[in-house]
């Protein structure tokens, strides 16, 4: 599992571990492992041009003495120092010392123009949202020119915290975090300004606190999905109930069963208007329509806005069973729910429900999505490229496995079924939505390999996304064992 901390976390858990060893041990300690990524990135060091954009604090200096380290196996390095005075004087004696130079003023596009790679050594986890004007002249000139960018620790510019991007910062293609990841890195917009994340350990773990942000690997996936044994009937497996679609909405109907039987319960009952229920039976004949035992429900997908439908929404609410809402179903969630409750809206959706703009909603998607958990006591399922799973209390959640091309009409309606599924099979709801985000970009990728697909071909290959989840797992304990 990946795990993020704020940056109150990570410099107690910095302070404590600099107490315990020789000065300067962690900054090599960063700055060796960002070489090496450098070196990985580059495929290799001799001959090439490394630029380095430093700023005046210890992210500066880590960037001066991974230049060192690559200008020692042969790279051709340059800084930029956007406050000459106050650089980082070990770094930049090192560097020095390695044969790298500092760049004039009057010389940095040339050097730019030249280089086949950028450090972001401009600020750190101690910085404010923003870059200064220097800063957003320097790589300005960066995106000209189109050089790669390696930023060190963070992106600079981002809110660490929230991952929240305001104002300018910079976009990377690598972000080498160190001791932990940020919640900015893994929470959008800061996550798609990070790139592709690589952590380097320096020896935080021991005295890091419990984290706020969670992101699921494919293991913790595998060890959370409900798996039938000999005695199983479709009862003990689990019933979900789907309450979803309209005359007008068919196809939502048909697109939240498919998710559902993608999943791992035992037997789906569809509620509903006739021309949707036979839509569904005649797609699916194992499912059983009309009203009956069921241990969750999934209400909302294509309901309409026909106002007696929230008679429905509220039947599922009162129910002793955890219940998922979707799509047109959130209009009619209007005071704090009772028992295990799980909402899965999309940006727009949400910022109808909290009287935003959805514009504020894409902007602070963390933020948003602990205020609705709060304010329903429930926990929300924010889609988008990373999705945000927040419960009312505790640590979030955040899926950062996605494609673009699960973007598509009814990918929602599959996300409510796989999700209804997984609550019906016994998880949590943080665990149906988390588990269920990963399987639905996992089916997505499956059945895209890099092409457009529709929401139908997610559901076709949620067998195999299972396959794939539970392949890693027990590949993971054949390697322990």
């Amino acid at each position: 599992m990946r795990t993020a901390h704020t940056v109150v976390q990570v410099r107690a858990a910095e302070a404590a571990l600099m107490a315990t060893v020789p000065d300067g041990t962690l900054m090599d300690r960063a700055a060796t492992g960002l070489a090496h990524a450098c070196v990985d990135f580059l495929g290799g060091t001799y001959g090439a041009d490394v630029v380095i954009v430093a700023g005046s604090g210890a992210n500066g200096g880590d960037a001066l003495y991974a230049g060192a380290r690559l200008a020692r196996r042969g790279a051709r390095v340059a800084a930029i120092l956007l406050s000459p005075d106050k650089a980082h004087a070990g770094g930049l004696a090192a560097l020095r010392s390695a044969g790298g130079h500092v760049v004039p003023a009057n010389e940095r596009e040339d050097a730019v123009a030249r280089a086949d790679l950028v450090l972001d050594g401009i600020v750190g986890i101690g910085g404010k949202p923003g870059l200064r004007p220097d800063a957003v002249a320097v790589m300005d000139l960066v995106r000209r020119h189109d050089v790669p960018v390696v930023a060190v620790d963070v992106p600079s510019g981002i809110d660490v915290d929230t991952g929240e991007t305001p104002e300018p910062h910079v976009r990377a293609d690598v972000t080498v975090t160190f001791g932990t990841h940020k919640v900015g890195l893994l929470v959008d917009p800061g996550a798609s300004a990070a790139g592709v994340v690589h952590l380097v350990d320096i020896g935080l773990g021991p005295y890091l606190p419990d984290p706020v942000v969670e992101s699921l690997q494919a293991s913790d996936v595998a060890a959370l999905l409900p798996v039938p044994d000999r005695t199983s009937h479709k009862y003990t497996r689990g019933v979900l109930g789907v309450v979803a679609g309209s005359e007008q909405y068919t196809g939502a109907a048909v697109l939240a069963v498919s998710g559902a039987l993608g999943g791992p319960l035992g037997m789906v009952r569809y509620v509903g208007p006739d021309e949707p229920a036979r839509l569904v039976r005649a797609r699916w004949p194992e499912v059983v329509a009309g009203e009956g035992r069921v241990q969750a429900w999934v209400v909302g997908s294509g309901l309409g806005e026909a106002p007696e439908r929230a008679e429905d929404v509220a039947r599922a609410l009162a129910a002793d069973v955890p219940v998922l809402v979707d799509a047109d179903g959130l209009r009619h969630v209007l005071g704090r729910c009772e028992g295990e409750v799980l909402l899965t809206p999309h940006e727009g959706e949400l910022a109808r429900m909290l009287e935003v703009e959805r514009t504020d909603v894409a902007a602070r998607r963390l933020h948003y999505a602990r205020a609705a958990a709060d304010r329903w006591n429930a926990t929300v399922l924010l889609k988008g490229a990373t999705t945000v799973v927040a419960p009312p209390t505790g640590p979030v959640r955040v899926n950062s496995v996605s494609t673009p091309w699960v973007a598509t009409a009814g990918s929602g309606d599959v996300l409510s079924g796989i999700c209804g599924a997984l609550l019906a099979g016994g998880l949590s709801p943080l665990d149906a939505g988390s588990v269920g985000c990963f399987l639905h970009e996992t089916a997505g990728i499956l059945a895209s390999r890099g092409g457009p697909i529709v929401a139908e071909d997610i559901a076709a290959a949620l067998p195999d996304a299972y396959r794939f989840v539970r392949g890693v797992g027990e590949g993971e304990d054949a390697e322990r064992g």
